[in-house]
């Protein structure tokens, strides 16, 4: 038997990024070096654990029974290490968040500067993806979501509702004919999501507006803001990212208002980590505390 836990460490790499090159970039190899990493490993073990194909690498029936265990031993690992440091210390090591990008660009720098601020060992990298991020891969720590999913071994936790407004530029609006009610919003550049990229049916802000014509369209919430704060049209803006924009006003305030949720989502295995654990909490405080400031200001 060859396998030990560096073997075992290219395994879960290639088995979450589903390619060597992918894995190699994880693991900072080289992906030929991954390749014959895993082929020794299944030669130890006697049994086949990926099915190759053009598309990458997919789990063989006993690369998925290794699974379970690969991370059952990964955690347990990153428990011990962390009892060694000192479960009452600063908190140390790396940790990745995963976000939407409206998320990602206006609210996670300011609680994520402030952590890292009180945390000078701790390394902290934020994903923006116009998606979900896949938690099971371990694309991501944690993650910030804007529906709570129901499906997969994940805790949820709410962190926090927050606001959207429809917004234009004042130059924009200075320009157009005057937006009295919705009607008036028929004749305007509508500025949103590409339709057929949203991830999730809580960012269809347009559908309740009667808009089904996006003449600016971006699966990005930053390039949607930029066209925004440019005076290119209007659309829906989080309220906590109002304040990055002075030049941008509500519109219509009284009429298009929405609430939506934040939920932190984490793998159910991480609830036995104290190191997760006490970083979850100072993130959600930390997000409560900024979006009350921000929409406070907008």
């Amino acid at each position: 038997m060859t396998e030990n836990w560096d073997d075992l460490r290219i395994f879960l790499a290639v088995a979450r990024g589903e390619s060597l090159s992918a894995a190699a970039r994880l693991l900072r190899m080289d992906p030929a070096t991954v390749g014959r990493r895993v082929a020794r490993l299944e030669q130890g073990l006697g049994h086949p654990l990926f099915g190759k194909s053009p598309q990458g690498y997919a789990l063989s029936e006993a690369g998925a029974r290794l699974l379970a265990h690969a991370e059952a031993a990964e955690q347990a690992l990153g428990q011990g290490v962390q009892a060694l440091r000192g479960a009452e210390g600063t908190l140390s090591g790396q940790i990745r968040i995963g976000a939407p990008d409206g998320c990602a660009n206006f609210l996670l720098p300011q609680v994520c500067a402030a952590i890292s601020a009180d945390n000078p060992d701790l390394d902290l990298q934020i994903v923006a993806l116009p998606r979900v991020v896949n938690l099971t891969r371990r694309e991501a720590d944690m993650a910030i979501a804007v529906s709570a999913p129901s499906a997969g071994r994940l805790l949820v936790q709410k962190l926090s509702d927050y606001r959207l407004h429809l917004a234009a530029s004042r130059d924009y609006l200075a320009r157009h004919p005057p937006i009295r009610s919705r009607a008036d919003l028929q004749g305007h550049r509508i500025v949103g999501y590409i339709p057929d990229m949203i991830f999730d049916k809580e960012l269809d802000y347009l559908a309740d507006l009667g808009l089904d014509r996006v003449r600016l369209a971006s699966n990005s919430v930053a390039v949607q803001f930029h066209w925004l704060r440019l005076g290119a049209g209007l659309g829906i803006v989080h309220d906590f990212a109002l304040p990055a924009a002075p030049g941008l006003v509500r519109v219509l305030p009284e009429e298009v208002a929405l609430t939506r949720s934040f939920y932190l989502v984490r793998h159910v295995d991480d609830r036995r980590l104290d190191r997760l654990n006490r970083f979850a909490a100072a993130l959600a405080e930390g997000v409560r505390r900024e979006l009350s400031s921000l929409e406070g200001l907008a």
